[in-house]
């Protein structure tokens, strides 16, 4: 690593298994989080479509350039950050809460392109102060045998919390007779209304796990504080930052590259899923039309599947992962998902793309919890939110590349036709999954875990209060 100071010891207590509910409290803000990432991901594209906008995948770049620079420096200070009463991770939840409930309200008023490339540039940034930190906690707070149900209980929030959001326009169109269309460069009402309701849900999630999750102090106070205040400062933050990309741990850097191709998919899925969906099945690119507005609803049912499928998924990972390893389930998944994403090549009927979906939830699930229960327990203890800030950066290079790529093969070397992107969008997961095997978990667990701390209530844990919700 390039600095000139030594890390602090890394954390050597045992840390306590936690309760069902405990583990519940902590994961909740996930819920609010995907409120905004799910109305991000399925109507921002079709935004921008209404605003007038062509080069869909540039637009998106606004969104991982500040990504790429915000959740590493927010890992690196919620490490060097710590409040007797507030924690060390859980002011950084609230104060990108409040952000991001700002901008999911303002977004759906904007009047200009301009104005929506900004908008996503302030909402992505908000979101991810609040969801890095969140990634961290998992690490600092559960021993390593419960980190894959950590991961995954955040991936059940996030999937429950997409399904609502990713279904909001459609429902307000189809259960409360909300217009879906608008004039030409307007925000059709029913988007409107689903942003409004994404505001106030991230901001009250995001509040519960604030609220009812305490943190452990750091183990030598004085070694933090000395740490603490010899590594302070933003600029320090940048530099340790990028640096850190240059000195990962093995396990990092194998999985740096899984991540790669499957984020890769991911972006090509949330970019072009509109665009393919509409022109290729509803066959139409008139985004003044009732049936393009249709389709791009129907898109977000799509997506609300697909994260639907996801939350079930997630709590069979653990068993699975038991029962074979985390690797062979990653790549099982991974497959799934990329089938599904080709699998719409060959569908005219709307309704069949459920079961894409499907595929595409189970990939989800994994992406979302299984990668960082084999880094978690490859990271040292005193740098868990550091290092999975700078883990992102393996989310963000992939989304500059499809902002860069994507839209030229869409547009010159598949003639415009969307779907085709979706089904390179799906080679990559595959390959993205063939490369799990080489990575070395060496926390990789196979037995059964034991019983919960609700069991043995007797435990000493900083999640002893409010262990019911």
């Amino acid at each position: 690593m390039a600095t000139s100071v030594a890390a602090p010891s890394a954390d050597t207590r045992t840390k306590p298994r936690l309760s069902f509910w405990q583990i519940w409290n902590m994961s909740f803000g996930f819920l609010g989080i995907q409120f905004g990432f799910a109305l991000q991901n399925a109507n921002v594209s079709r935004i921008f479509e209404t605003l007038g906008g062509t080069e869909i995948a540039l637009y998106w770049l606004a969104a991982p350039l500040t990504g790429m620079l915000v959740q590493p420096i927010i890992g690196y200070m919620s490490d060097r950050t710590w409040s007797p009463k507030w924690g060390r991770r859980r002011p950084f939840f609230l104060v990108g809460a409040i952000l991001a409930s700002f901008a999911l309200l303002v977004m759906p008023n904007v009047t200009a392109l301009w104005m929506a490339v900004g908008m996503l540039w302030i909402m992505d940034s908000s979101i991810n102060i609040s969801m890095e930190p969140f990634r961290a906690l998992v690490g600092d707070l559960l021993p390593s045998e419960q980190r894959t149900t950590g991961f995954a209980a955040q991936t059940f929030f996030i999937g429950i919390g997409a399904v609502v959001a990713s279904s909001l326009p459609w429902m307000f169109t189809n259960w409360f007779d909300v217009p879906n269309t608008a004039p030409a460069g307007q925000i059709p009402p029913s988007v409107k209304y689903a942003f409004y309701i994404g505001g106030v849900v991230f901001f009250l999630a995001v509040l519960w796990t604030v609220l009812r999750t305490k943190e452990y102090p750091p183990e030598n106070m004085a070694e933090f504080e000395e740490e603490k205040r010899r590594t302070a400062g933003f600029l320090n933050g940048v530099r340790e930052s990028f640096a850190g990309i240059f000195h990962m741990p093995k396990t990092m850097a194998q999985l740096a590259i899984v991540q790669f191709f499957s984020w890769l998919a991911l972006f090509s899925m949330w970019i072009y899923t509109t665009p393919a969906v509409t022109s290729h099945i509803y066959h139409t690119t008139d985004v003044t039309s009732k049936l393009y507005n249709e389709g791009a609803d129907w898109v977000g049912v799509c997506f609300a599947v697909y994260n639907g499928v996801s939350a079930i998924a997630a709590l069979l990972l653990p068993a699975i992962a038991r029962a074979t390893s985390r690797r062979v389930t990653h790549l099982l998944c991974l497959v799934a998902g990329g089938l599904g994403l080709i699998s719409i090549y060959f569908i005219q009927d709307p309704k069949m793309l459920l079961l894409s979906m499907v595929g595409v939830g189970i990939a989800w699930a994994s992406i979302l919890s299984v990668p960082y229960a084999m880094l978690a327990g490859a990271l040292p203890a005193n740098k868990m939110g550091y290092y999975m800030g700078v883990f992102n950066f393996f989310i963000v290079i992939p989304q500059v590349v499809a902002g860069l790529i994507l839209g030229f093969f869409t547009k010159n070397v598949f003639d415009g036709e969307s779907v085709y992107t979706l089904v390179l969008g799906g080679i990559s997961m595959i390959i993205s999954g063939l490369l799990t095997l080489r990575v070395n978990d060496a926390d990789d667990i196979r037995l059964p875990e034991e019983p919960t701390a609700l069991a043995n209530p007797a435990y000493d844990s900083p999640l002893q209060t409010n262990p019911q919700v």
